[in-house]
């Protein structure tokens, strides 16, 4: 998938799983009971952000097309080129799978 956006310092663009439609004994789920997703795929990364004291740029911990886990209400909703993305600091996410 190829973004038409760069990201600034240590952001993170993800795009979203979908939300699970039914449980595991197969209770279908209502659009209204549906928990907000927190996992995803990276689909752009920022340069990194540089050091207070020394200057020196350090890297972002991910790159693209991890798998990631966020935190719940982190990062800021958009929607670029008709698909809803989460753009967030590196330091909102809590670990790839």
């Amino acid at each position: 998938m190829a973004l038409n956006f760069k990201p600034n310092a240590d952001r993170v663009v993800v795009e979203t799983a979908a939300a699970e439609e039914k449980t595991a004994s197969g209770i279908y789920i209502p659009d209204t009971a549906k928990e907000k997703p927190q996992q995803g795929v990276v689909v752009a990364v920022g340069p990194g952000r540089y050091a207070d004291q020394t200057g020196s740029l350090i890297p972002l911990s991910v790159k693209v097309g991890d798998q990631v886990l966020y935190s719940k209400y982190g990062g800021t909703e958009v929607t670029i080129e008709g698909t809803e993305y989460l753009i967030m600091r590196d330091s909102d996410i809590l670990g790839t799978l």
